[in-house]
């Protein structure tokens, strides 16, 4: 595994995080490869949404960061799984208070427009999940 360092000084540590994290569908793998060890087309279904240009795109760039690790299988067809490294799992970590911040805000947002209360598609859920996210108002997922 090589960690690829992109061109151009860091301003911070949440400019260098950022750098490996940005984009849309990247926070959401992470979240999905939290749960479990995947296959191509399991985190496809668990992203809907998300083209396999773009998840094939993301899966490379958290590899080549050291986030995400692949193991090719040598069996007809071929079979690909995706987890995370040990420094995917800090990273994950590191990601939960900004979960917790973002469910906090939007049921901040339904207080003030009176519900009273947050969405039903958002109370439990883990940092990857906001209204019509993936999983749903399933169980709590880091």
């Amino acid at each position: 595994m090589r960690i690829v360092r992109r061109p151009g000084a860091f301003v911070c540590g949440i400019d260098a995080a950022m750098d490996v994290i940005g984009g849309k569908w990247k926070v959401l793998i992470l979240w999905a490869l939290n749960e479990r060890t995947c296959r191509f087309g399991e985190l496809r279904r668990e992203l809907p949404g998300v083209t396999e240009k773009v998840l094939s795109s993301h899966l490379k760039e958290l590899e080549d960061d050291g986030i995400v690790h692949r193991v090719v299988y040598a069996e007809v067809p071929p079979r690909v799984e995706y987890s995370l490294t040990p420094l995917g799992l800090s990273l994950n970590a590191a990601l939960e208070p900004l979960g917790r911040w973002g469910r906090d805000h939007i049921s901040r947002g339904a207080d003030e427009t009176g519900s009273g209360s947050a969405p039903e598609a958002v109370v439990g859920l883990g940092y990857g999940q906001v209204r019509g996210g993936p999983g749903g108002s399933g169980p709590d997922r880091p």
